[in-house]
């Protein structure tokens, strides 16, 4: 879609001060899908440089600008591809889509907050003054396209601690048709401490459960927050409730 009222593409290292109508741009795939009519001037992040996916000891940090095709491609955990292949986008869509730009999006649905979420991801987000402050990803999508992002912030990059990385997982995924987007989306981890399921899709925020054992079924439906399934026209919040309730036990069973 055109945006009609932008004025300016600007390196977001050239442009100086915030100012109202302002907005930030890496692959554009969500901000050019819809109008925007508050936005003037697009800051764009691509033009820092940042290597798409930096691995250490201690972790791996996935810069806002990694697409997903390179995160697709990087030999990391199953569910890395798991949830690229959530996305049900074109190699297209693929090669241009951002991991920052899908989780800064807070759609329920996104698969890059599932990611990181069920991977205890932090986020980095930066200001124009260059100050830095660090959120968990479970706490930077508040809502149905809401975030923690303060006035002028963006999101630098999110790191996966090492720990999160190696632990199993398991995966489930539903929709009302095979190419639909997703309804439900749970992602269970267990390593030698605690099962960690991670909900998304079927919420309007990410939810995370511990446990310091592996749970019953009546465990694990008790533990579930019953006040924030999503309605819209993907799913009704019964049938969400539902298949976020199987979808847990079935979790748990495999990773029994």
């Amino acid at each position: 879609m055109d945006l009609n009222t932008i004025e300016q593409v600007t390196p977001a290292a050239e442009a100086g001060a915030w100012r109202p109508g302002d907005g930030w741009l890496a692959g554009g795939t969500y901000l050019f899908s819809e109008p925007q009519p508050h936005l003037r001037r697009l800051r764009d992040l691509t033009a820092f440089g940042w290597p798409a996916l930096t691995s250490g000891p201690d972790g791996l940090e996935i810069a806002a600008t990694c697409t997903i095709a390179e995160l697709s491609r990087f030999a990391g955990p199953v569910l890395f591809q798991q949830c690229c292949d959530a996305f049900l986008a074109s190699f297209k869509v693929q090669n241009v889509a951002t991991v920052g730009g899908n989780i800064c999006a807070a759609l329920p649905a996104g698969p890059m907050t599932s990611l990181t979420a069920a991977l205890d991801g932090w986020c980095t987000l930066e200001a124009p003054d260059g100050g830095r402050r660090r959120v968990a990803v479970t706490d930077f999508v508040t809502g149905d396209g809401t975030t923690d992002l303060r006035d002028g912030e963006f999101l630098r990059s999110v790191f996966l601690p090492s720990a999160a990385l190696s632990g199993r997982t398991a995966f489930r995924q539903g929709s009302l048709h095979p190419l639909g987007r997703s309804a439900a989306l749970v992602v269970g981890r267990i390593d030698s401490e605690a099962l960690i399921l991670t909900i998304t899709a079927s919420t309007t925020r990410p939810v995370q459960l511990r446990f310091a054992h592996l749970p019953s079924a009546d465990e694990v439906r008790a533990a579930i927050p019953d006040d924030l399934w999503l309605d819209d026209v993907h799913g009704r919040p019964a049938w969400r409730r539902h298949l976020t309730h199987l979808f847990a036990e079935q979790i748990v069973d495999e990773l029994r």
